[in-house]
């Protein structure tokens, strides 16, 4: 059983940095086919943030590109988003969706609030 869990929101100040990390307990992250951060404010729809694919390739949402990296760490079996320059904007929940053909997992999510 595959367990996704997420870590390191919180509270910051526009244009400050916060690194969210996604953990998959029971499998490596380096064995998924893509690896993806997505978020969802009040009252919006869920965003993709970024994806990272087996092979280390990535894509980011228009809206955070230059400002937000995701990257994995096999040593530590984890993959993080470091955010920076945030906006009031990316105020959200931020989950990680873990992929392998037709087996989605997601964790709980963790909340980022970004004030001015």
């Amino acid at each position: 059983q595959v367990q996704v869990v997420e870590s390191g929101g919180g509270l910051v100040q526009v244009g400050g940095s916060l690194r969210l990390s996604c953990a998959a307990l029971g499998a490596r992250v380096g064995a998924f086919e893509t690896m993806e951060w997505y978020r969802q404010a009040p009252g919006k729809q869920r965003e993709l943030v970024a994806t990272l694919g087996r092979s280390g390739s990535t894509n980011y949402g228009d809206s955070v590109k230059g400002r937000f990296t995701i990257s994995r760490d096999n040593a530590e079996n984890l993959v993080y988003l470091q955010m920076n320059s945030l906006k009031v904007e990316d105020t959200a929940v931020y989950s990680c969706n873990a992929n392998l053909g037709e087996y989605h997992f997601w964790g709980q999510g963790t909340q980022v609030t970004v004030s001015s």
